[in-house]
């Protein structure tokens, strides 16, 4: 499955880059560059979809610049109240699966909350999405690299897209995770999203990005809206 990356993401990464300045230069450019601070490890993981490691309040001007609708958090801390408030502002609803961050070898991540976590991550509604724990390396990493599976990705190029997040602190257990998910019971989930918004007819297997989204329906996920107060 291939999904296609448009004019959004290029404004997105051209935001991104600007950011790549001498330290200097930041500096003297003021409140405005500094509103564009990307979170640690953010990228793009495909049209709609980005991952980072936990926003702090400096990165709230980059984070607004994605017009996200929603948030999948992958720690069992309660959100901080910045970033409530953020969100409730905004108007992003926010998605958490508590996943603890285990560095025991022998502790797996645990396979049903990342099939619900993916099961948000594959309905285009939610989208513009950002998918994000701690620092964006093993939570993170295990759910992109799962999504990758699905994506037809060979194995090789997960793990590689893997370490380059987690570099010296790769877990093996996330790796056998990875190598170990079985995806067959995401295929009719994911097939149904391609033919609804697609076609039957349809030869290009990809999500497609409509108005129509808004009124098709998937299994409905747990959330927390995150709803504006002054409304």
């Amino acid at each position: 499955m291939i999904l296609v990356q448009k004019s959004e993401d290029q404004r997105v990464f051209g935001l991104f880059k600007r950011r790549i300045v001498v330290k200097d230069e930041v500096k003297c450019k003021g409140e405005e560059e500094d509103g564009l601070v990307p979170p640690i490890n953010f990228s793009m993981v495909d049209r709609g979809i980005y991952r980072s490691g936990f926003p702090k309040e400096e990165n709230f001007g980059f984070i607004r610049s994605l017009n996200l609708k929603s948030i999948v958090y992958l720690c069992p801390e309660p959100y901080p109240e910045p970033n409530a408030q953020f969100l409730r502002s905004h108007g992003i609803q926010l998605f958490q699966f508590g996943i603890d961050g285990s560095k025991e070898p022998s502790v797996n991540m645990p396979k049903e909350t990342i099939l619900e976590a993916l099961h948000v991550v594959l309905d285009v509604r939610n989208h513009p999405l950002l998918i994000h724990c701690k620092r964006g390396k093993h939570r993170t990493g295990s759910l992109v690299g799962c999504l990758r599976k699905l994506q037809n990705w060979c194995l090789s190029s997960v793990f590689e897209e893997y370490h380059r997040f987690a570099a010296a602190k790769a877990r093996i257990s996330d790796l056998r995770f990875i190598e170990l998910f079985d995806i067959s019971c995401l295929r009719d989930c994911v097939y149904s999203i391609i033919y609804q918004y697609q076609g039957w007819a349809s030869r290009s297997r990809r999500l497609s990005y409509t108005e129509d989204t808004e009124a098709k329906s998937i299994n409905g996920p747990r959330k927390i809206e995150y709803l504006d107060s002054s409304s």
